[in-house]
């Protein structure tokens, strides 16, 4: 079992920055394979961006190419996601995700685990 907790979500203007964390709590968290999904209203969860278990290998959806930064630190149990340039559109709940049977995570159905989510808004 794995459980994971989000934290850093907020309100920021546009243009603006933020860094989510999230806090896995379990053995097997080095092992899991981590991403980032957000949900916005009257939409479907989709990814964000992805980790493989050792970091080496990286997945960013193109909205977010070249602003957005997934990064963990397998010593603390910790997946991170550091967001620059935010714009309006990147407002939604953002999840934390794992799983333990994919060498990378980018769709809800191959998810094992789920954080409970964090509120980010972005005004503009």
């Amino acid at each position: 079992q794995v459980q994971l907790v989000e934290s850093g979500g907020g309100l920021v203007q546009a243009g603006g920055s933020l860094r989510l964390s999230c806090a896995a709590s379990g053995r097997t968290f080095s092992s899991n394979a981590m991403a980032w999904f957000r949900q916005a209203p009257g939409k479907e969860r989709e990814v964000v961006a992805a980790i493989s278990w050792s970091g080496v290998t990286r997945y960013y959806a193109d909205s977010v190419k070249g602003r957005f930064t997934i990064s963990r630190d397998n010593a603390k149990n910790t997946v991170y996601l550091q967001m620059n340039s935010l714009r309006p559109e990147d407002t939604a709940v953002y999840y934390c995700a794992a799983t333990a049977g994919h060498t990378i995570v980018v769709e809800t159905s191959e998810v094992d685990y789920w954080g409970q989510g964090t509120q980010v808004s972005v005004s503009s």
